[in-house]
């Protein structure tokens, strides 16, 4: 485990308490020519250290998720929070049914019980959050963090996190 890593409950709520109103992440996939981030909506199933997504099998995240399954997926709300973890695609007709919705059906233009459309279950590793509470003191941090000073008070408002606990 990584120096300065926190393993708590308490932290691992704090993060299911950033990115439970959060819509849409950045979910970035490693390819060849480097990283690629998408926006793409998390399903709202109880955060229990997994992240699901539902995706078409024809697009490039399907095929980099299957060169490589390390993703990250960044969530920005009234605080950050960024988890590393590995990917990986599962089809269960049963579950994409409990998922899928009219905006799916109009987006992807299918249903659910096409072969191409997929699930991708992330098994979360850890997450650096950024609570921003005190939005100067955060400002101020990001701001020393650039310039290379280590700001005052840093473990306040970011703190890495095991989700393996």
């Amino acid at each position: 485990m990584a120096n300065g890593t926190v393993v708590n409950h308490e932290a691992v709520e704090t993060v299911k308490d950033i990115i439970k109103d959060i819509e849409t992440a950045m979910f970035a996939t490693i390819s060849e020519g480097g990283i690629n981030s998408r926006p793409m909506q998390t399903q709202h199933i109880e955060f229990d250290g997994d992240l699901w997504f539902l995706t078409m099998r024809d697009t490039s995240k399907y095929t980099e998720i299957m060169d490589n399954p390390n993703v990250n997926i960044a969530y920005v709300g009234k605080s950050y929070v960024s988890i590393r973890g590995k990917a990986e695609v599962v089809d269960d007709v049963e579950r994409k049914k409990e998922l899928w919705n009219a905006a799916y059906e109009k987006f992807l233009k299918t249903s659910y019980d096409d072969p191409n459309v997929i699930l991708i279950k992330v098994d979360t590793d850890t997450a650096e959050y950024w609570e921003t509470g005190d939005k100067t003191k955060t400002v101020k941090a990001f701001f020393k963090k650039l310039v290379g000073q280590k700001p005052e008070g840093d473990s306040d408002i970011n703190k890495t996190v095991d989700l393996n606990s």
